[in-house]
């Protein structure tokens, strides 16, 4: 069930935090820009060149072993590359610098969780969203007091300081305990010391697929969401169409679904 979030300044801060990875103007981003690249060019080459951090765990990461580069968006970019004809070819970039490397023509795409906002949308253009993730709190399971945002008031929340979702907790008139991150908070509700946490609901369906922990929960979810697509240099109307198309096509055939499953139990792709 979803509960609105009626506090002042709630939805602003709330598409901050859930643009995860995203910050609005990453450091060393080009102010000038390469051509955009052709449809008809990716095809020639028979190459959709991606660029991705893959330290991003679980959506652009190495396996550990084998060190092969792996994640939830690489294999959905690997699929629509597919769809395309052509094939999907990494490069592999810090995120401070990987809006640059767009520009700069180093790579077609992005596949690394970019968030769309409207400043971005300004800048590059978006494929149909193949994320989209909401924010929860999570209590312990036998938590029957907390049910919504409003329920906060006056409970103690796990957060880190640096987080909007730290912003969040206090504009719901929480006690705020400070913690370095998802793995702290999560101790310090197991052992009671707090009585929730504030969180991305991707980080939390990553940890229960590996993890399967029966003692915590979602209590509650915003109704405000962030929507990840694939950024594209402005300028490349029919190659857009084709990565719509493709993923589309994966959303119809159950592969986005059961990509999203893999890694998160759940489809987050919708």
């Amino acid at each position: 069930m979803n509960h609105r979030l009626s506090l002042l300044g709630t939805a602003a801060a709330l598409t901050l935090a859930l643009a995860g990875c995203s910050s609005s103007t990453p450091a060393g981003e080009s102010s000038e820009s390469a051509g955009a690249t052709s449809l008809q060019e990716i095809q020639d080459a028979g190459v959709l060149t991606v660029g991705t951090e893959g330290t991003y765990k679980p959506f652009s990461y190495h396996e550990d072993g084998s060190g092969e580069l792996t994640g939830y968006d690489v294999e959905v970019i690997t699929a629509v590359a597919e769809k395309m004809g052509v094939e999907a070819e990494f490069e592999e970039t810090q995120w401070d610098a990987i809006f640059a490397g767009l520009e700069a023509g180093r790579f077609d795409v992005i596949a690394n969780q970019v968030s769309i906002t409207d400043e971005r949308k300004e800048t590059y253009d978006f494929s149909v969203p193949y994320t989209v993730s909401s924010g929860v709190i999570v209590t312990r399971a036998d938590n029957d007091e907390i049910s919504s945002f409003e329920d906060l008031q006056g409970k103690t929340t796990a957060q880190s300081l640096t987080s909007n979702w730290n912003e969040l907790a206090t504009e719901s008139g929480a006690n705020v305990e400070p913690v370095e991150g998802w793995a702290q908070s999560v101790t310090l509700l197991e052992q009671g010391r707090v009585d929730a946490t504030i969180n991305d609901e991707l980080t939390y369906l990553d940890y229960q697929n590996t993890t399967g922990n029966e003692g915590i929960k979602i209590a509650a979810t915003t109704d405000e969401s962030s929507q990840s697509a694939v950024a594209v240099r402005k300028g490349s109307p029919e190659l857009v169409d084709a990565i719509d198309t493709a993923l589309e096509e994966l959303r119809a055939d159950g592969t986005l679904a059961e990509i999203s499953g893999k890694y998160f139990g759940s489809d987050v792709s919708q």
